[in-house]
């Protein structure tokens, strides 16, 4: 007998979309008799009433529909609540409409008519992903990504469910946050587990370079272009293609890169004929993206394509309860057996930690390495925190520091040829030169890297 204080778990809630009434009477049919509870509309608009009314666990809908079709619904859901699942059916969709529904959310696909069995198991699949019962909330991202505060359990929640699907996610949040270990939790919990797992930073190379590193380029593409190169799009087939700081793109490479999301295929530089992809894209920024937008530095159209599933990871100050959590974490990584006293533990959760999880993990090896005994003592704790007020380099010291990264990355690029660099830099030979002096840099130093 159960305790009266228990408390009945509903079954799930199905809405089925249709404007073809003999169907969507059947399909609702189906679900009631597999004991779900079922909710129908016959149109978009009265789907989206419904959804505003009582949020369902799953939407069927048909694609070709009058007023408003499959897709324009998917996509007024994607802004409402990004992680409501979606299973499209329909009789007349081709393969373009297929690839469309995949990347707008959709997590299943089936073409009319369509069995009761294959419909009841989908149905049945899916709602079993993205099951969201305590058990549920374990598994591959609660493993891979160290938490104990609400804050990141709600994250991690959201990410779970993102990871469900293929539709792109955009995680934003400070500098040193763990924006990029999110995103691989992300791709691990995915069913594209076995593929690459891949990464670029977008603003480490000039336009021209970040162009060919991610959509390829053919032999005789650039001056300099003898073989070949297989992009990242291609390069992370099967897999998740991770573009960090995507605010950096250039105007150019945004437009392609919305492209490619888009048709699902690249377009090498200096080819004739596009590639198809299969990649699921996910992109970080610690910028206000939307204000970028509006400052016109970034495109709109790409900043909605982008955000399907928006994840915001809040900084470490906000969270501080992860902190026990991920010292005992960093120390296991260390392979040591000491621990913080009490008060030093303390101090650590109280901190500001400007710099957020990344800072965290430097002064614990800090601590872990300098302390005499097992125990890591108070004292030693508050040096490891004094430098974290810090006044930051000077806007002069910034941009030099930046200048000899970038140029750095020209000869590298460039395998040390300095006409090519300066070409790419929008410098003469001479000029080029004279920058090269000035930080240091000998052309011979980065020939033969490749």
């Amino acid at each position: 007998m159960k305790d009266e204080y228990e408390k009945e778990t509903d079954p799930p809630l199905v809405l089925v979309v249709d404007d073809d009434t003999d169907h969507l009477i059947l399909v609702q049919r189906w679900l009631i008799k597999a004991g779900y509870l079922v909710d129908g509309a016959s149109h978009g608009r009265q789907a989206l009433a419904r959804i505003e009314r009582q949020r369902p666990d799953l939407v069927i809908t048909d694609l070709a529909m009058d007023e408003m079709d499959g897709l324009q619904l998917i996509e007024q859901i994607q802004l409402r609540d990004p992680l409501l699942p979606v299973i499209m059916v329909s009789g007349e969709a081709g393969i373009p409409e297929a690839l469309q529904a995949a990347h707008q959310g959709v997590v299943d696909f089936l073409v009319k008519p369509v069995e009761r069995e294959t419909l009841l198991e989908k149905v049945a699949e899916t709602l079993a992903r993205l099951g969201t019962s305590a058990a549920a909330s374990e598994g591959p991202i609660a493993d891979c990504y160290v938490h104990r505060s609400t804050t990141s359990a709600e994250l991690l929640q959201r990410a779970r469910q993102a990871a469900t699907g293929d539709a792109p996610v955009l995680i934003d949040g400070p500098t040193g946050a763990g924006k990029q270990l999110l995103a691989r939790c992300i791709h691990e919990a995915s069913e594209r587990r076995e593929g690459p797992f891949v990464s670029i930073t977008c603003g480490a190379l000039p336009d021209q370079l970040l162009a060919s590193e991610l959509f390829g380029h053919v032999p005789g593409a650039f001056t300099g272009a003898t073989e070949g190169h297989k992009g990242l799009f291609q390069t992370a087939s099967g897999g998740t293609l991770l573009l960090k700081d995507v605010d950096e793109l250039a105007l150019d490479a945004q437009a392609r890169l919305l492209q490619a999301i888009d048709q699902m295929q690249v377009q090498p530089l200096g080819a004739s004929e596009p590639v198809p992809t299969d990649v699921r894209v996910i992109a970080t920024t610690h910028v206000d993206l939307a204000g970028a937008v509006a400052a016109g530095h970034f495109r709109e159209d790409l900043y909605y394509r982008l955000r399907v599933v928006p994840l915001h990871l809040p900084p470490l100050v906000e969270r501080r309860e992860d902190i026990p959590a991920l010292v005992e974490h960093f120390l296991q990584q260390l392979g040591s057996d000491k621990r913080f006293s009490p008060a030093g533990l303390q101090l650590l959760v109280s901190a500001d930690w400007p710099g957020n999880v990344r800072q965290l993990r430097n002064v614990v090896e800090h601590c872990q390495l300098m302390s005499p005994g097992e125990i890591i003592p108070e004292n030693l704790v508050a040096e490891a925190l004094e430098g974290l007020g810090s006044a930051p380099p000077t806007l002069d010291e910034a941009r030099a520091a930046f200048e000899r990264r970038y140029l750095a990355g020209l000869l590298r690029a460039t395998n040390g040829n300095v006409t090519n660099a300066a070409r790419l830099a929008g410098r003469n030979r001479t000029e080029f030169y004279k920058l090269l002096h000035r930080h240091e840099l000998d052309p011979k130093q980065f020939r033969g890297e490749k």
